[in-house]
């Protein structure tokens, strides 16, 4: 789980996501560039697919006790084989790109 803590963290800041390195959890929550994180990612397994995958991850506003916190954040397990989540950070990764590209 370290390894794929590390592969998570650096990929993701090297996106451009801003991102709490977790020290002892097996998810990592992240702010993404979008105002309702909820949205993108009902968007993201509704409408958008790479070669016929997606990425669910759970909003990050139902772990906070404050109203309005977490709204455009994400919040994403790291249990999954290497391999599978450098697959799912590319996806994750190419549906922002798209959904900003719907935005204008």
């Amino acid at each position: 789980y370290d390894r794929n803590r590390k592969l998570l963290y650096e990929t993701l800041t090297k996106l451009g996501f801003q991102c709490v390195k977790p020290e002892g959890a097996f998810y990592m929550v992240c702010k993404l560039p979008v105002e309702d994180a909820n949205e993108f990612l009902v968007w993201m397994l509704e409408e958008f697919d790479d070669n016929g995958e997606t990425v669910m991850a759970a909003p990050a506003d139902g772990f906070y006790a404050t109203k309005g916190l977490g709204k455009n954040e994400i919040r994403i397990a790291y249990v999954l084989e290497s391999d599978k989540l450098k697959r799912a950070i590319e996806v994750l990764g190419k549906g922002l790109e798209a959904y900003g590209r719907r935005q204008k």
